[in-house]
């Protein structure tokens, strides 16, 4: 069975796409279609509008999407359980290079899932700590 991951991506979006710190900043989600440890094509999602507490906009958008994953370099609490709450699971893209390498990570078993210690306390000040405790 597939399954279909998104990555917050920057400009273009796509496999060779450098991933966005900061999903609710990203300017694109690339898509990811996954099965048996392959990748089997990719999409992308241009994000909704990010506003000051809005941040669930992209949960939504990511669920009537279909996806079932998110693998991301941040995020702050609130869209976390966000995503819990819509049975999309969170992964850490812990030192991937690009969408293709977090992709790969993710299809391999071997990615972190995203625990609430590692989230942003929102504020901008993400860069504030550090995100591998």
């Amino acid at each position: 069975m597939s399954e279909t991951i998104a990555v917050p991506s920057d400009a273009p979006g796509g496999l060779d796409a450098s991933i966005s710190a900061h999903f609710g900043h990203c300017d694109v989600f690339t898509l990811v279609e996954i099965e048996d440890g392959r990748i089997l094509g990719t999409s992308l999602l241009s994000p909704p509008a990010h506003e000051p507490g809005g941040c669930l906009g992209p949960v939504a958008a990511l669920a009537a999407a279909g996806v079932g994953v998110i693998v991301t370099g941040g995020m702050g609490a609130r869209p976390l359980m966000g995503f819990l709450e819509a049975g999309i699971r969170p992964y850490f893209a812990e030192d991937c290079a690009d969408v293709d390498d977090a992709a790969r990570a993710f299809a391999a078993g071997i990615l972190p899932a995203f625990a609430p210690a590692r989230s942003c306390q929102g504020g901008g000040h993400c860069g504030d700590h550090d995100h591998h405790d």
